[in-house]
């Protein structure tokens, strides 16, 4: 009963006395000594709620507001629901779930985001749109002073799940800041919403790596018109979608942050693993499942039934949230992620990459990843690929690499990455 938000979805891997309760709101859940972090997204039409200590994000909610200060919201998908009353500058309430009631007060949050860019800007900014087939893609061209056809120009592309422009995570705005200090060094970027996020369209539940791929490939055919170098700069899924566009020659250079290059199966595997081992199970439980995710992830791929765990020695938890972990691995993005694998495709790279990673990347394994690049990789000079001392998969300063942490962490990016990052794009020109 610890782990109250179901434990398969942290594997992977957001006055009237009315209008008071608008914003963000957070609060922590005391499960039998177990602190647990609840946030409410009140702003918007979607509403969403996250349990950032389970890196749980963007369940969306049904919120109803009461004239006298009431406030009820149901999370249908954890069969969860709040019922609160807003008292002062805070809303004292109930969080119901599985039939525990357990008291939740929640407070006004904002989060300090010092490396958040902030204008006036000495570089020109332009709103653009590019089709891929049915999903028209929004984005933000960025221009640095004096550029001109000559200028280097990368298309960012997002990590998964669907994000904005600024892949934006905890109110960090990574792509943001990187465009921020990219144009500040002369270099240009084109930055886009994903699918079904902010001005985009375009079909999200059947959309898989390949057709986001082919989404960066549209804004790359559009920059092409303007500008004569133009590469890609990916994190996470992005990275993996620059090492594919690489392999078919469609740019000049790239950049992967953290990106995938073993295969989709070994990668879940693996975060399963981490999983699971950070959360206390013994290695024999961690070993057990562990087999049992990688049979899912064949029979998804391959098709067949899926094996069965009732009388395996597991815990009862892990039983129960089984199920619907195996419905969260069949969705098609899953099916053609799992049958994903780089490497077979590295050798026929023949633009500069830098390939980067931290050493306390819990999403994405630094050594394994780096270490197939540089087997894989033909050699070329201009080629580095680096891990990065006690950063995590969003490259912050941090100290264990928890996903968790994502959102204490004020710094959005490490400034010697940003260094890096630039010093090889001029060193490449």
């Amino acid at each position: 009963m610890k782990r109250i938000i179901v434990l398969a979805l942290t594997l992977f891997g957001f006055l009237p006395l009315t209008s008071a309760q608008t914003g963000t709101w957070s609060g922590k859940l005391d499960v039998q000594g177990t602190k647990l972090t609840i946030v409410f997204h009140l702003d918007g039409e979607e509403p969403t709620m996250d349990s950032p200590d389970q890196a749980a994000m963007g369940f969306p909610i049904q919120v109803e507001k009461g004239e006298t200060g009431k406030i009820n919201i149901k999370i249908p998908a954890l069969g969860a629901s709040y019922e609160g009353l807003w008292v002062g500058k805070q809303i004292l309430g109930t969080f119901k779930q599985a039939g525990l009631s357990l008291p939740l007060a929640l407070a006004p949050e904002k989060l300090n985001r010092p490396q958040t860019p902030v204008g006036p800007f000495p570089y020109t900014e332009e709103e653009v749109t590019f089709s891929n087939g049915d999903a028209r893609l929004s984005g933000t061209l960025v221009l640095p002073e004096g550029y001109s056809r000559k200028t280097p120009v990368l298309v960012m592309v997002n990590g998964s799940g669907q994000e904005n422009r600024d892949e934006e995570i905890y109110e960090h705005k990574p792509f943001a800041v990187i465009a921020d200090a990219f144009a500040r060094a002369g270099i240009a970027t084109l930055r886009y919403d994903d699918r079904g996020v902010g001005g985009s369209t375009g079909d999200v539940a059947f959309a898989t790596t390949e057709d986001f791929k082919e989404d960066a490939l549209a804004g790359i055919k559009l920059i092409r018109e303007r500008f004569d170098k133009v590469g890609v700069i990916g994190h996470s899924e992005g990275g993996l979608i620059a090492l594919m566009l690489a392999a078919e020659k469609q740019v000049d250079f790239i950049i992967s942050m953290a990106g995938v290059a073993i295969s989709g199966v070994e990668l879940t595997v693996a975060q399963t693993r981490g999983s699971l081992l950070s959360a206390g199970y013994p290695e024999a439980t961690v070993d057990t499942y562990c087999k049992v995710i990688e049979e899912v992830c064949s029979a998804v791929v391959n098709g067949g039934e899926m094996p069965v765990i009732d009388n395996l020695d597991l815990p009862a938890e892990l039983k129960l949230a089984h199920p619907q972990l195996v419905a969260r691995l069949q969705v098609p993005w899953m099916a053609k992620f799992f049958s994903l694998d780089m490497r077979p495709k590295l050798g026929g790279i023949t633009c500069p990459v830098l390939a980067i990673n931290g050493t306390k990347d819990t999403q994405v394994d630094y050594e394994s990843n780096l270490e197939a690049l540089r087997q894989g990789l033909p050699a070329n000079s201009k080629n580095k690929v680096e891990a990065f001392e006690g950063l995590n998969h969003l490259f912050q300063h941090c100290t264990t690499g928890a996903l968790s942490e994502y959102r204490q962490i004020e710094e959005t990016i490490s400034p010697e990455v940003l260094e890096t990052m630039i010093q090889w794009l001029n060193s490449i020109q």
